[in-house]
């Protein structure tokens, strides 16, 4: 098995040069220059080196378990919480007002990759904390952040977020729970489930962030209202006290990351538990969606995360295992001479290359929408929204190939579990399900993000990539440019087919949300792998090696990976008429 190592160069570059970190610079009131970026990454590689990455092999065998009501954590993820928790990680792009350090949130993305890459199931629990101090941060009351944020930005508090029920999944318009008002609080009543790190003995307090209804409250999600929800009620001094009415059920059992407990919780099993309105009164949802936002960008970063792990494994192991004979037949190969091994680490490697240039880019746009001004704000605001669905489902996607691939790679060593490689794959398995399946981004993509404004967001977005094509077709990336620039036409056509599905009947319509998201995310990533090559042949300080690794990936990129967008527009230019035609009694015999 082995061990990882935080790719340092890869995100250093994919910042600087492809996301282009410089277009914060006119927006921020402290620059964060080129020497202090590379000691914060640095400081995060041995974290997630040291600390993080040695607990995950042993986390994934013990799992965690219910003793007397509480959940009790895989053996040293406490003290590497503490770790993570003390070296202010999870402030670093928190309000300052409340004890965060006000940094661009790209800097957290770049810290939470080796995080995530290191041990995918201890990541979560800071993951959902971030995203409760986005939704307090942005929704609740004065009296509410002064009250839960600095305890939460310092790490000594976590959070949650409570969705699902067991009759309401993705269809959040079922909830059920109540909140009954008691004077100045409210009575929090009903059962969760899937609540990651709903419990757990890593931190002092845990602020569960819950939907419910109130009495009375209209049907629907525009009847949902927003509390927080303490596992321990505060004193007069702000800390934790009295145990509130809400605990663990169980944890379930899983596939994959073992590590981190899949709760079920219930609330109010006795007087109810107490619980305070975050925001309005029904208007839960626009509140729970801040929250889901930040975190479905931070499943796309898992998807990236775990595959490089997997990368890296997969590459060790191919460098160090021999089998069969070299080209010439006089000595043992090791698997890496041979062209099959090739094609799967360059099909792994070009891909993640792709994956982190939009993970990036995409961080930078969220920071451009927070912290600019006018139309360039406006105009980052539009780009996050669609590079949101695209960084989670897409990404999640790929995750699966490159982690199967990382097993085919070890061949029936990766079968065994002792190689570890096995471990990667299952826990990638949940990505493409977390906060929301990848069909629900797909139809997010093309409903709430392409047909809201008739598509004018998406081809802004594809008039800037046309515009970097013709550039480069005057170089010598003419021939890489010109195979982008045939599926650019093609994802135009998409466009326009899918914003006429929709105006016909948005129902069918959806049939068409997945190929159309899968097709704008190969054509994204091929985009930005011509970026990233026009940065490397000006960069000095790469050496000729490094130089040709990155243009063998581009290449293979262009010329084995990009072509499966052609099946997908294929499937959106035909699919109108296949699902008008599909209706359950398809599947008869």
């Amino acid at each position: 098995m082995s061990e990882y190592k935080y790719p340092f160069n890869d995100i250093l570059f994919s910042l600087q040069s492809v996301a282009q970190i410089e277009r914060l610079t006119p927006y921020l009131h402290d620059t964060v220059d080129d020497s202090l970026l590379e000691a914060i990454l640095e400081e995060a590689g041995k974290l997630a080196e040291q600390v993080i990455a040695p607990i995950n092999a042993s986390g994934d065998k013990e799992g965690s378990r219910v003793e007397s009501g509480e959940v009790i954590e895989a053996k040293g993820f406490k003290e590497a919480f503490k770790a993570y928790a003390d070296g202010g990680w999870i402030g670093l792009s928190g309000d300052p007002e409340y004890g965060g350090q006000g940094l661009p949130s790209y800097i957290a993305t770049a810290v939470n990759e080796g995080v995530q890459a290191a041990n995918l199931a201890f990541s979560l629990c800071p993951l959902l904390s971030m995203g409760a101090i986005e939704a307090i941060s942005q929704h609740a009351s004065e009296i509410l952040k002064n009250r839960y944020l600095p305890k939460m930005l310092a790490g000594e508090w976590a959070g949650t977020m409570n969705l699902t029920e067991p009759s309401a999944g993705s269809d959040l318009a079922a909830i059920a729970c109540k909140a009954i008002p008691d004077g100045d609080v409210f009575r929090i009543k009903g059962q969760k489930i899937f609540i990651t790190w709903g419990d757990h003995q890593m931190s002092d307090n845990i602020i569960h962030l819950v939907l419910a209804r109130l009495p009375n409250a209209p049907e629907g999600v525009k009847g949902i209202s927003l509390f927080i929800v303490p596992k321990f009620l505060l004193d007069n001094q702000g800390e934790p006290a009295e145990r509130n009415d809400v605990h663990v059920v169980s944890v379930e059992h899983k596939m994959g990351i073992h590590a981190s407990p899949t709760c079920v919780m219930s609330f109010g099993d006795k007087e109810g538990a107490v619980g305070y309105l975050v925001g309005k009164e029904n208007d839960g949802i626009k509140a729970m969606f801040t929250m889901m936002n930040n975190a479905r960008q931070g499943v796309g970063l898992q998807g990236l995360a775990i595959s490089e792990r997997a990368y890296q494994q997969a590459l060790a192991y191919a460098i160090d295992r021999k089998q069969g004979m070299n080209a010439s037949r006089t000595a043992r190969a090791a698997i890496i001479e041979h062209p099959d091994v090739l094609r799967m680490l360059m099909t792994m490697k070009s891909q993640i290359d792709a994956m982190r240039s939009l993970i990036y880019v995409a961080a930078v746009e969220n920071d451009l929408s927070h912290f600019a001004t006018g139309e360039v704000q406006k105009q980052a605001v539009i780009r996050t929204a669609l590079y949101t669905p695209i960084v989670k489902g897409w990404i999640t996607e790929q995750a699966q190939e490159i982690t199967s691939l990382a097993i085919q790679v070890h061949g029936g060593m990766g079968f065994i579990e002792e190689t570890g490689v096995a471990q990667h794959a299952r826990d990638a398995r949940i990505l493409p399900i977390y906060e929301g399946t990848n069909g629900i981004q797909a139809i997010d993509l093309i409903g709430r993000k392409l047909h809201s404004d008739k598509g004018e967001g998406m081809m802004s977005l594809l008039a800037d990539i046309e515009s970097e094509l013709t550039h480069w077709q005057a170089t010598d990336m003419a021939p890489y440019a010109e195979k982008v620039t045939v599926m650019l036409e093609q994802a135009k056509a998409a466009t326009q087919s899918c914003l006429e599905a929709m105006q016909e009947d948005p129902v069918l319509g959806t049939g068409l949300a997945y190929p159309y998201m899968m097709l704008m995310g190969y054509l994204i990533g091929a985009w930005l792998q011509m970026r990233a090559l026009h940065a490397v042949q000006g960069n000095n300080k790469l050496d000729d090696v490094q130089k040709a690794s990155w243009q063998h990936s581009v290449g293979f990129y262009c010329d084995h990976v990009l072509p499966r967008a052609f099946g997908y527009a294929h499937e959106i230019k035909f699919g109108k008429t296949t699902v008008d035609k599909l209706n359950k009694n398809a599947f008869n015999r």
